[in-house]
C-alpha cells in the first residue's frame, strides 16, 4: 500500500502564507521517479485549485486520503481536481470543492490563463519557471525570437523584462490566440508582439523578416506527429542561427525528451553552429527531482559569437 505523499516544505508554507494568491507551482513531482511507488503522481497548485495528475489508476481510498491531507495544509484551496492521464482524452474529475474550469496561474508577478478540461495540457509548464525568470531578467532592450511559443509564456516574461519586441512562432494558431490573451491579461503592449502561425522548418524567410535577434528561445516538443521529431530536427534549427542572430546574442535552447540528455544538445550545437559558446545550464526548480540525471527538462544558455 502506497503511503501518504511526502510533500516538500513549501506545502506547509503555502498553507500558512496568509496570501490569497501565492505563486503557482508544482507541489509534488512523482514523475521524476525519485519517490518509490509514486512515479505516476504529480500535484500542482494554482490558486485556488489543487490539481492532481495521475498517469495510472489508484485506489480511491488512497486518493481520498491525499485530498484530506491537502485540504488540511492549504487553507486557500477551494477545489481539488484530478486529471486521469491514463484514460483517453485525459478527463478531469472534481474530488472536492467547487467545479472550477478556468484559473489563472501567478508566477513572478505575471499571470497566465489556464483552461481545465479542454486539452491534456493546462497552458503552462511549471518546470520551466526558472527559464521564464531568466528570460525576464535578461530581455531588456532586446528583439527576441520565441520558437515553439505555445501560449507565449516566454513572451509575457520577456515583455515584462523590457524586451523591445517578441516574435512568437507556433504552428497552432489556437495556442497563439491564448498567448495573445495572456499578454492582454498582463496589460502588455501588443504592438511589441508578433504572432506567426507557421511551420518554422518551411518559413525561415518569415522568421528573418523581423530580425536580427538579440535573443532566441527554442522550446520544442520532443515529438509531434507529422511536424517535429526533435532528435532529427533540432540540428535544422541550430544550423540556421547565423542567419537569424546578432553578434553576441543570447541563445536559450531547451530539451524536454527523457531519452536525450544535455550532451545531445551540446553535441548538436558544436557540430552545427560552433559560433554558439555554451555558458551554463539554467537549473530546474528544486521540486522537480529526478532519480536519473538527464531525464527531466534541460535548459542550456549559449552566446552567439561569430569569429
Amino acid at each position: 500500500m502506497i503511503e501518504y505523499i511526502q510533500f516538500p516544505e513549501n506545502l506547509t508554507s503555502l498553507g500558512n502564507s496568509g496570501f490569497s494568491e501565492p505563486d503557482s507551482q508544482r507541489l509534488f513531482h512523482g514523475r521524476g521517479h525519485a519517490y518509490d511507488g509514486l512515479s505516476h503522481v504529480n500535484v500542482d497548485w494554482f490558486s485556488p485549485i489543487i490539481f492532481i495528475t495521475l498517469y495510472q489508476a489508484v485506489d480511491p481510498s488512497w486518493l481520498n486520503q491525499q485530498v484530506e491531507l491537502l485540504r488540511e495544509n492549504i487553507h486557500e484551496c477551494k477545489s481539488i481536481q484530478v486529471q486521469h492521464r491514463y484514460i483517453k482524452f485525459s478527463p478531469i474529475e472534481v474530488l472536492w470543492g467547487d467545479d472550477l474550469q478556468q484559473a489563472v496561474a501567478v508566477e513572478n508577478d505575471l499571470r497566465y490563463q489556464l483552461t481545465l478540461g479542454k486539452s491534456q495540457n493546462l497552458g503552462l509548464f511549471f518546470d520551466m519557471a526558472n527559464g521564464r525568470k531568466w528570460v525576464k531578467e535578461n530581455a531588456h532592450g532586446k528583439n527576441i525570437l520565441n520558437l515553439f511559443s505555445y501560449t507565449c509564456a516566454f513572451s509575457v516574461a520577456a515583455l515584462s523584462g523590457g524586451a523591445t519586441q517578441v516574435v512568437n512562432i507556433d504552428m497552432s494558431k489556437s495556442s497563439l490566440s491564448k498567448g495573445r490573451d495572456n499578454h492582454k491579461l498582463n496589460e502588455q503592449d501588443l504592438t511589441k508582439v508578433k504572432f506567426e502561425g507557421v511551420d518554422i522548418f518551411k518559413s525561415y524567410s518569415r522568421l528573418k523578416k523581423y530580425g536580427p535577434y538579440q535573443m532566441l528561445i527554442c522550446d520544442p516538443p520532443s515529438f509531434q506527429k507529422g511536424s517535429v521529431n526533435i532528435e532529427r530536427d533540432y540540428k535544422k534549427i541550430i544550423k540556421r542561427l547565423p542567419e537569424l542572430m546578432s553578434d553576441n546574442a543570447d541563445v536559450l535552447l531547451c530539451l524536454n525528451s527523457p531519452d536525450l540528455d544535455e550532451q545531445f544538445l551540446l553535441d548538436e550545437v558544436a557540430r552545427e553552429c560552433p559560433e554558439c559558446q555554451f555558458q551554463y545550464k539554467v537549473e530546474n526548480p528544486k521540486v522537480f527531482k529526478e532519480a536519473e540525471q538527464g531525464k527531466g527538462l534541460k535548459v542550456l544558455y549559449f552566446k552567439y559569437k561569430p569569429s
